[in-house]
């Protein structure tokens, strides 16, 4: 199955939602579903934060995805560098507006084209996973090991499945892998969002190598910090 179509409109999906993306972050227009949600969804985001604090992102950072620099401005924080990798040059530059540091890299690049030219200490990649289809899962692994050091470490956060992080308009998602998203102004776009329960994921990955956790946040994240163990297969 030649997935590059799909591909190609998640990318221009993002592109396009680039200026309304934090909505959904911050729980507002169309993501509003109330004081009690908002609450909740930000003391879980407290827990992402405080499971990144403790894998102590330093040195040299690679961030996957980087989007409009919600996590790249604590990534910068440790690090003596941070090379921010994105398909959308739309949230490159409001990530650079939000971030503002000299020591941040930009790189506009299709991920799943793209490949890392060196090591790095650090390699974080934040609602990214869940867009890689399933038969890219070893193959996007495999490269974010070529990106580590020896002693490297990788730590993820994304989505767990339930329709209440969606948009209040959005359709009902799915396991299937593809769901529909829609803009402020009605467009929609097909992209692929691929739901992982973190025993299973945990268990996959072990099995292509690598030895850490992933956890549950409890209803809307999930998080892990990953290191290889063995060569990736």
């Amino acid at each position: 199955m030649d997935d590059r179509p799909l591909l190609d409109e998640q990318i221009a999906y993002y592109r396009a939602r680039a200026e309304e993306y934090d909505e959904w972050w911050f729980r507002t227009g169309r993501y509003d579903r109330g004081e009690a949600q908002r609450q909740a969804w930000f003391a879980e985001v407290a827990q992402v934060e405080a499971a990144l604090r403790d894998a102590r992102p330093a040195g040299q950072i690679l961030e996957l995805a980087c989007g409009t620099g919600l996590w790249t401005r604590y990534l910068v924080e440790g690090a003596t560098s941070v090379t921010a990798v994105d398909a959308s040059p739309e949230v490159v530059r409001l990530n650079a507006e939000r971030v503002r540091s000299a020591r941040v890299e930009y790189v506009q690049a299709d991920l799943f084209e793209w490949r890392p030219d060196k090591r790095y200490d650090f390699v974080f990649f934040g609602f990214w996973l869940s867009h890689v289809p399933e038969d890219r899962f070893v193959e996007f692994w495999r490269m974010v090991r070529s990106a580590l050091r020896p002693d490297g470490q990788a730590f993820f956060v994304d989505n767990l499945f339930t329709q209440a992080q969606t948009a209040t308009d959005h359709k009902e998602i799915g396991r299937g892998g593809v769901v529909e998203r829609k803009l402020n102004d009605g467009r929609t776009f097909n992209i692929v969002k691929i739901f992982y329960e973190p025993a299973a994921l945990e268990e996959w990955l072990r099995g292509l190598g690598w030895s850490g956790y992933a956890r549950s946040t409890g209803r809307f994240f999930i998080h892990g910090c990953m290191r290889p163990s063995a060569p990736v297969r």
